[in-house]
Protein backbone atom coordinates (compact mmCIF):
# COMPACT_ATOMS: atom_id res chain seq x y z
CA UNK A 1 0.00 0.00 0.00
CA UNK A 2 1.53 3.64 -1.16
CA UNK A 3 -1.40 5.76 -1.66
CA UNK A 4 -3.52 7.12 1.46
CA UNK A 5 -7.05 8.79 1.02
CA UNK A 6 -9.62 9.27 3.43
CA UNK A 7 -13.25 8.70 2.09
CA UNK A 8 -15.06 8.12 4.91
CA UNK A 9 -14.42 9.26 8.34
CA UNK A 10 -16.50 8.92 11.81
CA UNK A 11 -18.99 11.18 11.31
CA UNK A 12 -22.10 11.69 14.04
CA UNK A 13 -23.47 8.32 13.95
CA UNK A 14 -26.88 7.69 13.18
CA UNK A 15 -27.09 5.20 16.48
CA UNK A 16 -25.07 7.40 19.06
CA UNK A 17 -25.67 4.31 21.36
CA UNK A 18 -22.49 2.17 22.96
CA UNK A 19 -23.73 -0.43 20.78
CA UNK A 20 -24.09 1.46 17.77
CA UNK A 21 -20.98 3.31 17.93
CA UNK A 22 -19.10 -0.36 18.00
CA UNK A 23 -21.45 -1.84 14.91
CA UNK A 24 -19.05 -0.66 12.31
CA UNK A 25 -16.19 -1.96 13.77
CA UNK A 26 -13.22 -1.21 11.84
CA UNK A 27 -10.14 -3.68 12.05
CA UNK A 28 -6.37 -2.89 12.34
CA UNK A 29 -4.63 -4.71 9.39
CA UNK A 30 -1.26 -4.37 8.23
CA UNK A 31 0.99 -6.27 6.14
CA UNK A 32 2.65 -8.10 8.69
CA UNK A 33 5.72 -9.29 5.62
CA UNK A 34 6.64 -12.74 7.88
CA UNK A 35 6.47 -10.63 11.24
CA UNK A 36 5.22 -12.79 14.32
CA UNK A 37 5.51 -10.09 16.64
CA UNK A 38 2.85 -7.59 14.86
CA UNK A 39 0.67 -10.22 14.01
CA UNK A 40 0.17 -11.40 17.42
CA UNK A 41 0.01 -7.58 18.72
CA UNK A 42 -2.44 -6.61 15.85
CA UNK A 43 -4.68 -9.67 16.47
CA UNK A 44 -4.90 -8.43 20.38
CA UNK A 45 -5.50 -5.11 19.37
CA UNK A 46 -8.52 -6.05 17.42
CA UNK A 47 -9.90 -8.15 20.21
CA UNK A 48 -9.40 -5.44 22.28
CA UNK A 49 -12.72 -3.75 23.39
CA UNK A 50 -11.14 -1.22 26.39
CA UNK A 51 -8.78 -0.19 23.18
CA UNK A 52 -11.57 0.70 20.84
CA UNK A 53 -14.06 2.70 22.79
CA UNK A 54 -11.12 4.47 23.62
CA UNK A 55 -10.65 5.46 19.98
CA UNK A 56 -14.69 5.96 19.62
CA UNK A 57 -14.08 8.24 22.56
CA UNK A 58 -11.62 10.36 21.19
CA UNK A 59 -14.10 11.34 17.94
CA UNK A 60 -16.43 11.79 20.08
CA UNK A 61 -13.77 15.01 21.76
CA UNK A 62 -12.62 15.49 17.95
CA UNK A 63 -15.44 15.46 15.66
CA UNK A 64 -18.76 15.73 18.11
CA UNK A 65 -17.66 18.28 20.26
CA UNK A 66 -15.08 20.66 18.92
CA UNK A 67 -16.13 20.30 15.29
CA UNK A 68 -12.56 18.69 14.09
CA UNK A 69 -10.92 16.15 12.05
CA UNK A 70 -11.49 12.21 12.28
CA UNK A 71 -9.20 11.07 15.38
CA UNK A 72 -10.25 7.58 15.92
CA UNK A 73 -10.46 4.31 14.46
CA UNK A 74 -9.46 5.28 10.84
CA UNK A 75 -7.25 7.73 11.46
CA UNK A 76 -5.19 5.68 13.45
CA UNK A 77 -5.28 2.81 11.08
CA UNK A 78 -3.99 5.27 8.67
CA UNK A 79 -1.25 6.59 10.75
CA UNK A 80 0.09 3.18 11.27
CA UNK A 81 -0.13 1.97 7.93
CA UNK A 82 2.25 5.18 6.62
CA UNK A 83 4.12 4.67 9.56
CA UNK A 84 5.14 0.87 8.93
CA UNK A 85 5.56 1.52 5.34
CA UNK A 86 7.96 4.39 5.53
CA UNK A 87 9.80 2.55 8.75
CA UNK A 88 10.38 -0.48 5.74
CA UNK A 89 11.93 1.90 3.15
CA UNK A 90 14.28 3.61 5.61
CA UNK A 91 15.42 0.03 6.09
CA UNK A 92 15.86 -1.07 2.60
CA UNK A 93 17.89 2.37 2.10
CA UNK A 94 19.91 1.22 5.22
CA UNK A 95 18.88 3.34 7.62
CA UNK A 96 18.59 1.29 11.37
CA UNK A 97 16.02 1.92 13.46
CA UNK A 98 16.93 2.90 16.63
CA UNK A 99 16.22 -0.21 18.54
CA UNK A 100 18.47 -2.09 16.46
CA UNK A 101 21.48 0.42 16.48
CA UNK A 102 21.08 0.99 20.55
CA UNK A 103 19.71 -2.57 21.63
CA UNK A 104 21.07 -4.93 19.24
CA UNK A 105 16.81 -5.69 19.02
CA UNK A 106 15.49 -7.14 15.48
CA UNK A 107 13.80 -4.86 12.87
CA UNK A 108 10.80 -6.89 13.61
CA UNK A 109 11.11 -5.30 16.80
CA UNK A 110 11.12 -1.53 15.36
CA UNK A 111 7.95 -2.21 13.58
CA UNK A 112 6.25 -3.21 16.61
CA UNK A 113 7.32 0.06 18.20
CA UNK A 114 5.89 2.32 15.01
CA UNK A 115 3.01 0.38 14.80
CA UNK A 116 1.82 0.56 18.46
CA UNK A 117 3.02 4.30 18.50
CA UNK A 118 0.49 5.18 16.25
CA UNK A 119 -2.33 3.18 17.18
CA UNK A 120 -1.69 4.84 20.59
CA UNK A 121 -0.73 8.46 19.70
CA UNK A 122 -3.94 9.64 20.14
CA UNK A 123 -5.99 7.74 22.64
CA UNK A 124 -5.27 11.09 25.14
CA UNK A 125 -8.37 12.89 23.24
CA UNK A 126 -10.51 10.51 24.78
CA UNK A 127 -9.93 12.85 27.71
CA UNK A 128 -9.58 16.38 25.89
CA UNK A 129 -7.75 17.92 23.52
CA UNK A 130 -5.48 20.29 25.43
CA UNK A 131 -2.22 18.17 26.24
CA UNK A 132 -3.68 14.89 24.93
CA UNK A 133 -0.09 13.80 24.31
CA UNK A 134 0.39 13.42 28.12
CA UNK A 135 -3.08 12.04 28.62
CA UNK A 136 -1.68 9.66 26.10
CA UNK A 137 1.01 8.52 27.68
CA UNK A 138 -0.73 6.86 30.91
CA UNK A 139 -2.88 5.69 28.94
CA UNK A 140 -1.05 4.13 26.46
CA UNK A 141 1.02 2.74 29.52
CA UNK A 142 -0.94 0.44 31.05
CA UNK A 143 -2.62 -0.95 27.78
CA UNK A 144 1.15 -1.53 26.55
CA UNK A 145 1.44 -4.23 29.21
CA UNK A 146 -1.29 -6.11 28.27
CA UNK A 147 -0.93 -5.83 24.73
CA UNK A 148 3.04 -7.08 24.77
CA UNK A 149 2.73 -9.43 27.72
CA UNK A 150 4.18 -12.70 26.57
CA UNK A 151 5.38 -11.46 23.48
CA UNK A 152 8.40 -9.76 25.34
CA UNK A 153 9.87 -10.65 28.75
CA UNK A 154 9.82 -7.92 30.96
CA UNK A 155 13.51 -6.94 30.62
CA UNK A 156 12.59 -6.38 26.68
CA UNK A 157 8.98 -5.18 27.45
CA UNK A 158 10.46 -2.20 29.25
CA UNK A 159 12.59 -1.03 26.37
CA UNK A 160 9.67 -1.03 23.97
CA UNK A 161 7.41 0.09 26.17
CA UNK A 162 9.75 3.17 26.42
CA UNK A 163 10.36 3.76 23.06
CA UNK A 164 6.77 3.67 22.04
CA UNK A 165 6.17 6.05 24.76
CA UNK A 166 8.57 8.02 23.36
CA UNK A 167 7.17 8.08 20.09
CA UNK A 168 3.59 9.20 21.56
CA UNK A 169 5.10 12.26 23.36
CA UNK A 170 7.21 13.63 20.19
CA UNK A 171 4.30 13.86 17.91
CA UNK A 172 2.91 16.82 19.74
CA UNK A 173 4.00 20.14 18.02
CA UNK A 174 7.28 21.47 19.14
CA UNK A 175 8.24 17.29 20.00
CA UNK A 176 12.19 16.42 19.58
CA UNK A 177 11.78 13.11 18.43
CA UNK A 178 15.49 10.90 19.50
CA UNK A 179 14.40 7.83 17.39
CA UNK A 180 13.92 6.64 14.19
CA UNK A 181 10.71 5.30 15.26
CA UNK A 182 9.59 8.47 17.00
CA UNK A 183 10.42 10.24 13.51
CA UNK A 184 8.71 8.34 11.73
CA UNK A 185 5.44 8.42 13.85
CA UNK A 186 5.84 12.25 13.67
CA UNK A 187 5.74 12.21 10.39
CA UNK A 188 3.14 9.61 9.73
CA UNK A 189 0.69 11.28 11.77
CA UNK A 190 0.71 14.59 9.88
CA UNK A 191 0.44 12.73 6.28
CA UNK A 192 -3.13 11.59 6.95
CA UNK A 193 -3.80 14.37 5.01
CA UNK A 194 -6.04 12.99 2.12
CA UNK A 195 -9.56 14.93 1.70
CA UNK A 196 -11.48 12.68 3.48
CA UNK A 197 -9.20 14.43 6.75
CA UNK A 198 -11.18 17.63 5.88
CA UNK A 199 -14.36 16.49 5.15
CA UNK A 200 -16.18 17.00 8.22
CA UNK A 201 -15.71 20.42 9.61
CA UNK A 202 -15.13 21.53 5.62
CA UNK A 203 -19.14 20.53 4.90
CA UNK A 204 -20.09 22.01 7.89
CA UNK A 205 -18.95 25.41 6.56
CA UNK A 206 -15.98 26.14 8.72
CA UNK A 207 -13.89 28.10 5.32
CA UNK A 208 -10.64 28.97 6.82
CA UNK A 209 -7.21 28.09 5.26
CA UNK A 210 -6.64 25.13 7.14
CA UNK A 211 -10.24 23.87 6.32
CA UNK A 212 -9.72 24.51 2.56
CA UNK A 213 -5.92 23.72 1.72
CA UNK A 214 -6.66 20.56 3.66
CA UNK A 215 -9.60 19.92 1.36
CA UNK A 216 -7.44 20.32 -1.56
CA UNK A 217 -5.52 17.21 -0.81
CA UNK A 218 -6.48 14.39 -3.32
CA UNK A 219 -3.85 11.42 -1.79
CA UNK A 220 -0.40 10.63 -0.23
CA UNK A 221 1.68 8.44 -2.30
CA UNK A 222 4.76 6.65 -0.43
CA UNK A 223 7.41 5.48 -2.47
CA UNK A 224 10.90 4.76 -2.69
CA UNK A 225 13.03 7.51 -3.20
CA UNK A 226 16.01 7.83 -5.90
CA UNK A 227 18.27 9.59 -3.85
CA UNK A 228 16.73 9.08 -0.68
CA UNK A 229 14.76 6.03 0.95
CA UNK A 230 11.18 7.84 0.65
CA UNK A 231 9.51 9.75 -2.00
CA UNK A 232 6.44 11.19 -0.71
CA UNK A 233 4.04 12.78 -3.16
CA UNK A 234 1.12 14.76 -2.69
CA UNK A 235 -1.96 14.85 -4.94
CA UNK A 236 -3.62 17.97 -4.86
CA UNK A 237 -6.62 19.57 -6.54
CA UNK A 238 -6.01 23.24 -6.03
CA UNK A 239 -2.34 24.87 -5.13
CA UNK A 240 -4.53 25.53 -1.57
CA UNK A 241 -3.34 22.50 -0.65
CA UNK A 242 0.32 24.49 -0.53
CA UNK A 243 -0.53 25.58 2.98
CA UNK A 244 -1.26 22.27 4.19
CA UNK A 245 2.45 21.25 3.20
CA UNK A 246 4.09 24.73 3.56
CA UNK A 247 2.79 25.46 7.10
CA UNK A 248 1.63 22.33 8.59
CA UNK A 249 3.50 19.38 7.07
CA UNK A 250 6.81 21.11 6.88
CA UNK A 251 6.75 21.67 11.06
CA UNK A 252 5.96 18.15 11.79
CA UNK A 253 9.14 17.27 9.17
CA UNK A 254 11.62 19.45 10.41
CA UNK A 255 12.98 18.12 14.05
CA UNK A 256 11.37 15.14 13.16
CA UNK A 257 15.26 13.93 12.83
CA UNK A 258 14.77 12.13 9.04
CA UNK A 259 14.70 15.04 7.04
CA UNK A 260 17.65 14.58 4.71
CA UNK A 261 15.82 10.43 4.07
CA UNK A 262 13.03 11.74 2.70
CA UNK A 263 12.19 14.19 -0.48
CA UNK A 264 8.55 15.47 -0.71
CA UNK A 265 7.37 16.31 -4.31
CA UNK A 266 3.46 17.96 -4.72
CA UNK A 267 1.51 17.67 -7.92
CA UNK A 268 -1.56 19.56 -9.09
CA UNK A 269 -4.11 17.08 -10.90
CA UNK A 270 -5.42 17.56 -14.16
CA UNK A 271 -6.03 20.91 -15.94
CA UNK A 272 -7.72 23.12 -14.28
CA UNK A 273 -7.99 24.07 -10.43
CA UNK A 274 -10.80 22.35 -8.89
CA UNK A 275 -13.00 25.20 -6.70
CA UNK A 276 -13.70 24.44 -3.33
CA UNK A 277 -15.08 28.20 -2.21
CA UNK A 278 -17.72 29.81 -4.52
CA UNK A 279 -18.22 33.19 -2.34
CA UNK A 280 -16.34 33.58 1.00
CA UNK A 281 -17.41 37.01 3.39
CA UNK A 282 -17.09 37.86 6.86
Amino acid sequence: MNRFETEHVGEHPDDPTVDGRFADRIEMRVPDRHNPKLHEVLERVNADDELYALWLASNVTAIERLGMTDHGPVHVKIVTNIAVRMLRLLVEGGIEPSVVDTYRMEHVDAEVVVALGALLHDVGMSIHRDEHESFSLFIAREKLRELLDGIYDVRQRTFIESEILHAITSHRAGGRPLTVEAGVVRIADALDMAKGRSRIPFEAGSLSIHSVSAAAIEAVRIEAGDARPIRLVIEMTNSAGVFQLDQLFRGKLKGSGLEQHIEVEATLEGETEKRLVRNFSF
